[in-house]
């Protein structure tokens, strides 16, 4: 179990996140949405360590969550220059000697031998995905997974997923798109104002859809019309 507890987070002078709770059980999938801007790679960063916690504790079964329990795709991937998708990935061989890599890159029709910087953007994202997968660890974040990627490959993402939690892992990933998450999660966790306002089980997917959609309207009539939220 990864229990999150008080975890403040700031940029400066600014809190991004405040007091946030939130328990993520293990061998579940857990999707992480809210509105942009609302906190979810900050929070993603801070369970990873790339963040400095203002105040708090992050545990993993009752110890530090550390770094090496866990896989991280992040949002935006950074590859090297004049490397084949062959090479990026055997870098990720270290963590896992006997893996291969191979049957997923045919899965997503990856031309491994070619260089990385005449991949297209939904290419660079499924062999970040790949790339995810190979240290085989029981933690595995995904940040927007789903982005840049087609129908095809959106779905074997959506498989893959599935298996991942068959396998026992405990799988965190957010989305944008609501659709992309109620076939996988077991939970999702609302983010709002820097804390998790609340936490759906399945049979209440369709209230936090419609809450989601409702928070999306008002934010659009704002931004629209911000004479409305004018006083004098």
């Amino acid at each position: 179990m990864i229990s999150v507890n008080n975890l403040t987070i700031k940029y400066g002078p600014k809190i991004v996140l405040n007091n946030l709770n939130v328990i993520f059980e293990n061998h579940l999938t857990h999707g992480l949405v809210g509105l942009n801007g609302s906190g979810k790679t900050t929070f993603l960063n801070g369970l990873y360590g790339l963040l400095n916690i203002a105040s708090g504790t992050i545990l993993y079964n009752d110890s530090p969550l550390s770094k090496k329990d866990i896989s991280y795709l992040q949002a935006e991937n950074f590859f090297y220059g004049s490397i084949t998708g062959r090479d990026y990935l055997d870098l990720f061989m270290y963590y896992n000697k006997g893996y291969d890599y191979r049957t997923l890159a045919n899965l997503f029709d990856i031309p491994l031998d070619e260089l990385v910087d005449t991949y297209s953007t939904g290419m660079r994202k499924k062999l970040a995905i790949i790339a995810s997968l190979i240290p085989d660890k029981d933690i595995l974040i995904l940040d927007e997974p789903f982005n840049g990627l087609d129908i095809e490959a959106l779905f074997f993402l959506t498989e893959i997923i599935k298996n991942l939690k068959q396998q026992g892992k405990t799988v965190i990933v957010t989305s944008y798109i609501m659709d992309t998450l109620t076939p996988i999660c077991n939970e999702i966790h609302y983010l709002h104002n820097g804390v998790i306002e609340n936490t759906y089980q399945k049979d209440k997917f369709d209230s936090l859809k419609l809450l989601f959609k409702e928070n999306l309207a008002k934010k659009y009539e704002e931004k629209m019309n911000p004479s409305v939220n004018c006083h004098p």
